[in-house]
């Protein structure tokens, strides 16, 4: 009876490691949630540009990471997904622009939020300063009530000789509305007409155009959005279709046939972001993470959507793009 007490308790000291070794490996899994709009394959480039800033920070798939991807067909369906990320407990998540950080703050205000895109971080309240964040939120952002503008400046240097610009934009993306005020201010200086397009779901963008046409405006402006990047071949192709030539905010809509873009480089934005996620896995506090501002700014020009639309771009001006499509 003794010799087989103690070869139960040999055999328990022997497996005990391993039970712990194995637990402890379990527990070194990082779980994040990425909780996104759209169809994953129409933002494939940025899951890449997320994974290669999580591999640099030593966090591979399959190894010591699993990814949980939530995708939102239409943004009512946001709020959802952000809950289930929370009862799931993910250690991160991971969500792109202000439209996503907001699904993902009403859900919780204790698991880390990093966003890569994010519009006016300070002037919607997802975070107290660019230095000091002070909550659970932090990230990458370019500003858009100054890209906007900067945006508008280049349509208007590209056709100079227009007055009359639309200006679609989405009531529903929280960073938008601050975005247009400044666009209204900088249009009145510009000496423009601006024609305001709110778009709050696909079905408004057709109306748009149908507007723009009776307003007989001579180009548009749509301002960066989740919703015109997911439908960017239709705004490519009803741009064509009404003879507008267009300003995105997107690169992706001018390569879909966009006339031209100047956007911060979304896929540098987001690999940084994946440095974020690890350095707040291996510690760090979002609140003591200072959100940094993009650096990178690419102007994107479609010669071929030019040359369909009858728009002359001047040699100067193509000089200056970072990418021409020809």
């Amino acid at each position: 009876m003794l010799r087989r007490e103690m070869i139960t308790l040999i055999g328990a000291a022997a497996v005990w490691p391993l039970a712990a070794r194995a637990q402890k490996q379990i527990a070194s899994v990082a779980r994040i949630g990425y909780l996104g709009s759209g169809r994953a394959d129409v933002f494939a480039n940025r899951v890449a540009a997320l994974r290669v800033g999580l591999r640099n920070a030593g966090y591979v798939e399959g190894r010591n990471l699993i990814v949980e991807f939530r995708w939102a067909e239409t943004q009512d369906q946001l709020p959802e997904l952000a809950a289930d990320l929370v009862r799931i407990n993910v250690d991160v998540i991971f969500a792109t622009s202000s439209t996503e950080v907001e699904a993902a703050r009403q859900a919780t205000r204790t698991i880390p939020i990093v966003f890569s895109a994010h519009a006016d971080p300070v002037g919607i309240g997802h975070v107290e300063s660019l230095a000091r964040p002070g909550g659970n939120i932090t990230g990458l952002s370019m500003l858009l009530t100054d890209l906007a503008v900067k945006e508008l400046e280049i349509l208007k240097e590209a056709l100079p000789h227009v007055e009359r610009i639309g200006v679609l934009w989405n009531p529903m993306t929280p960073s938008h509305p601050p975005a247009m005020r400044a666009v209204e201010t900088a249009g009145k200086s510009l000496g423009l007409q601006l024609v305001t397009l709110p778009a709050r779901a696909v079905d408004d963008l057709e109306g748009a155009f149908l507007t723009m046409t009776q307003e007989s405006v001579g180009g548009f402006l749509a301002l960066g959005s989740p919703l015109f990047q997911i439908q960017r071949v239709r705004l490519a192709d009803q741009a064509l279709k009404h003879r507008l030539p267009s300003m995105f905010g997107q690169k992706e809509i001018v390569q879909a046939g966009g006339l031209m873009s100047y956007a911060a480089d979304l896929n540098d934005l987001t690999q940084q972001a994946g440095a974020y996620i690890g350095k707040i896995l291996q510690g760090a506090k979002p609140a003591d993470l200072p959100v940094e501002q993009a650096s990178k700014y690419q102007l994107v020009i479609n010669l071929r959507t030019a040359k369909e639309l009858g728009v002359t771009i001047p040699p100067t001006f193509l000089a200056r793009a970072d990418e021409v499509i020809e």
